[in-house]
């Protein structure tokens, strides 16, 4: 495969940098996180964070790590990281050249528009969600392929072994894995086609070592044969086999025929602070820079007096983008996206003129601007090497455990992305997220998705590496730990920890987390018109922040087993 080096290499200082290892990087007190002089990762497991580490401190680049820590994820957090599903990766060089690599799964060739309806046009959800014919074609395996191919620096095997081992030796499940697993391991077996008996053949305690044999296979024919250990030979055989006994749709001609693709990052600006994300087919890049758009004109305080007023007009903010999602945001390569209009500061004026600081804005009185001519298990890591390069990167299989669907043989779990088609205008996904005529399925279109991979600068500078999983609550979640660090004054592990609000346009209503209890402040929302609802844990933010001094504070969420791995 070919190399790529990013500019500025850093080996001279491996061996400072080992010998520094054992007071460089600590906790620090009350709401500070992890501190590293040099490098950090940020996953969703704290396995697949310390393997991103280990391949920094073999002299690997933040590219290296990135593809290590997602093979990682997909043995150690299989209801979302993956080999069988897809996403977006953001990359910023530490001269400021930056990157976005779109391997978001695609629809069959053999996918129609009207595939998840009855004959009298009513939607089916359950076929869109869950079962083989709910999954896209895999984008992973060729989305790290092609990434260490333009960026990678160490040899691919070693970004592969740490993955393998994890599969192969097991690892000891938590408690709370140990539930997951045992609660999930009647889906699998419902809707896989061979009953996955490492998931389903016992009750899981804590301790248990979850051992993938199988999976470790697969791994190392993709170690050994890049993109055609996944997409051809025998891993596309299993694939194809499983389609065939459960009635899906992917062939050996989509798999041969994926390619993630590299594309120009959506980039924007918020006051001093440059702003760096994946346009389409993620439509949460535009989201969050049509919040901050319309969010920079107007002071925002979180003292007690005035955080109302912030949520507020934050909520109104949300109605009226999540509105221009359905109109207007799908694959850019079928469907003429409309980005610079969205996202530009002429029109974010206009959406926003019938604003009212002292009343909700119903949504039925909410529609898409005028332009001229994703359970929410996700999976984001964040990472910055020795040199200053990042990389911000979300990945997912769509639901817990995407399809439920196990390949047989394979080990592996499959997507259920095809949900986040519309499916039916006007009809929304298991998200709640209504859709439109833009994002209808269409053979080898990328379904829209809500993913939010960012990296932000200041004064050209790089400042920091931020997403979160959530479904449509990624981009408003990214949104207010922006804020919360760059209006609010807050550190990184603070900003990740504040509780979380989200509103879309439909259904209309602000959800908050039940963390929130503040009661004076539900009721002044509530004289203003808003509908709320408590609910668990809104996202699960992976992030790292350039301190003043250079160092790298870690915000590792809290409401997951998020771990943050620096020196």
């Amino acid at each position: 495969m070919a190399k790529y080096s990013f500019s500025s290499g850093y080996r001279p200082f491996i061996l400072i940098l080992l010998l520094a290892i054992g007071f460089s990087c600590k906790p620090q007190k009350h709401q500070t996180g992890l501190i590293g002089n040099k490098a950090m990762v940020v996953s969703a497991h704290p396995l697949a964070s310390e393997v991103g580490k280990t391949i920094l401190l073999k002299g690997g680049n933040a590219v290296d790590a990135a593809i290590a820590v997602h093979m990682a994820l997909a043995v150690v957090y299989p209801q979302a990281g993956n080999i069988g599903g897809g996403g977006f990766m953001v990359i910023r060089e530490n001269d400021g050249t930056v990157h976005s690599l779109d391997y978001r799964e695609k629809a069959p060739i053999h996918a129609s528009r009207d595939m998840y309806l009855d004959a009298q046009g009513n939607a089916l959800p359950e076929k869109s969600q869950n079962g083989h014919l709910a999954s896209g074609v895999p984008g992973s395996v060729d989305g790290m392929v092609r990434a260490y191919e333009k960026f990678g620096s160490l040899p691919w095997t070693q970004l592969i072994n740490p993955a393998i081992q994890l599969a192969e030796k097991g690892f000891e499940l938590t408690a709370k894995e140990a539930d997951f697993f045992s609660d999930f391991a009647i889906k699998l077996k419902n809707y896989s086609s061979v009953e996955p008996t490492h998931f389903t053949g016992k009750t899981f305690k804590k301790g248990d070592l979850l051992i993938q044999k199988n999976l470790a296979q697969t791994l190392t024919l993709i170690r050994d044969k890049g993109r055609d250990g996944f997409y051809a030979g025998e891993v596309a055989d299993l694939i194809v086999e499983e389609m065939k006994r459960g009635e899906g749709i992917i062939t050996h001609q989509d798999l041969k025929q994926y390619k993630s693709k590299w594309r120009a990052p959506l980039r924007g600006t918020y006051k001093d602070f440059g702003i760096i994300t994946m346009g389409p087919p993620s439509g949460g890049g535009i989201i969050l820079l049509q919040m901050l758009g319309t969010i920079e004109d107007y002071k925002v305080s979180n003292t007690k007096s005035k955080y109302g007023e912030y949520l507020h007009l934050k909520t109104e903010t949300e109605r009226r983008i999540f509105a221009d999602r359905a109109a207007y945001m799908a694959d850019s390569d079928f469907y003429p996206v409309p980005m610079n209009q969205l996202i530009s500061k002429e029109y974010l004026l206009e959406r926003f003129d019938n604003f009212d600081p002292e009343k909700a804005t119903p949504s039925s009185e909410i529609k898409e601007g005028n332009i001229i001519n994703e359970s929410e298990e996700t999976t984001h890591f964040s990472i910055i090497d020795p040199a200053g390069n990042a990389v911000s990167s979300t990945t997912t299989l769509n639901g817990n455990m995407g399809s439920k669907v196990l390949v047989a043989g394979a080990g592996f779990i499959l997507n259920n992305e095809m949900d986040d088609f519309s499916i039916k205008p006007g009809f929304p996904n298991m998200f709640g997220v209504l859709g439109g005529e833009a994002n209808k399925i269409e053979p080898e279109k990328r379904m829209l998705s809500s993913m939010s991979p960012t990296i932000l600068e200041k004064n050209g500078r790089l400042f920091m590496v931020v997403g979160t999983p959530g479904g449509s609550t990624i981009p408003t979640s990214v949104f207010q730990t922006i804020i919360n660090v760059v209006e609010f004054g807050m550190g990184m592990q603070q900003a990740v920890d504040q509780p979380r609000f989200h509103s879309q346009w439909k259904p209309d209503l602000i959800s908050f987390e039940k963390s929130f209890t503040d009661r004076q402040l539900f009721e002044n929302l509530r004289k203003k018109g808003h509908k709320l609802s408590e609910r668990n844990s809104i996202g699960r933010v992976d992030a790292i922040l350039v301190r003043q001094d250079g160092t790298l504070e870690a915000g590792a969420d809290k409401r997951g087993m998020d771990t943050a791995s620096g020196f």
